[in-house]
């Protein structure tokens, strides 16, 4: 069960006839030694991680390091009438991101710093579809499997291949885990995550003050809505030209290509406006003040 391209694990769903999130849970096996239960465990306390990470942050009370979030995610929940799939999701990656930024425990899927949208995808399909809790943990098996074949061929690394390599492999992972959800396929799980990363290429890393706060909060939300977009065009039968190992390894090019400026040096982008550089003022004057 030892897979390291998309392709691969392909052939291994179609020749043993099981789902992603399986093939997923039988490597995990077969490399770490542990029995099945063992491995699900795991995974049930990385879910419920993420469960109380959204509801930790949708409460509204939270304050980050820098104290430049706080509040948004309850903010847009109270502004929404209609709870739609996309708001929420919005509003709960933004909340896990407040947990983040306030020193709380969170799941790094796969990094920190796009924790929000795992957690908010998959809470807001849940509340939607009815889904058990052991259908999302082994969901995440799904998810596990894409960000493995991204870092084994790619990187999941802001600081080596920008923000696509970070809130695009987070969002990616999340379409191809709810394409399998929704009961489609694992070609079509492939498809979505292709269609992600396709849609986030290019995506910069530039955190202002070097904080994983801004912008990194408000694009965990629309990168959450995009993974829900990509996981319904794959389930609604439009292809994909692209395959998933080809879009992972342009992915990997396109960011080693980003000036270093624009991968988490804080020097370029968003955190070079003056605006940026005026909140990083306030921020060494508020910690003077408190030292």
């Amino acid at each position: 069960m030892k897979f390291k391209t998309g392709a691969a694990l392909l052939e291994q769903c179609e020749t043993l006839q099981i789902p992603i999130s399986e093939a997923m849970i039988r490597r995990e096996i077969t490399i770490s030694g542990q029995d099945r239960e063992a491995i699900l465990e795991r995974m049930r306390r990385a879910w419920q991680i993420m469960r109380d990470a959204v509801e930790e942050g949708r409460e509204g009370h939270l304050h980050s390091i820098g104290g430049l979030i706080g509040g948004e995610g309850k903010k847009l929940l109270d502004h929404i009438t209609v709870r739609s799939l996309m708001r929420k999701a919005a509003a709960y990656a933004m909340s896990v991101l407040e947990v983040n930024a306030s020193m709380g425990l969170i799941v790094a899927a796969p990094t920190a710093g796009s924790s929000g949208v795992i957690p908010g995808v998959f809470m807001s399909v849940q509340e939607k579809e009815g889904f058990t809790d052991e259908q999302m943990m082994l969901a995440l098996f799904n998810a596990g499997a894409v960000g493995y074949l991204i870092m084994q061929n790619a990187t999941v690394a802001g600081a080596e291949g920008g923000c696509q390599a970070e809130i695009g492999s987070a969002a990616a992972m999340a379409a191809s885990a709810v394409v399998e959800l929704m009961g489609g396929t694992p070609e079509q799980c492939l498809a979505a995550a292709s269609d992600v990363l396709s849609c986030m290429l290019g995506l910069v890393c530039d955190p202002v003050a070097g904080l994983v706060e801004i912008p990194c909060q408000k694009r965990n939300a629309t990168a959450a809505c995009n993974a829900l977009i990509c996981a319904e065009m794959a389930l609604a039968g439009i292809e994909t030209p692209i395959p998933f190992d080809e879009m992972v390894t342009a992915t990997y090019r396109v960011g080693r290509s980003i000036p270093y400026e624009l991968r988490e040096t804080a020097l370029g982008g968003v955190a070079a406006t003056p605006s940026a550089c005026a909140l990083c003022d306030q921020i060494l004057c508020a910690r003077k003040e408190n030292a």
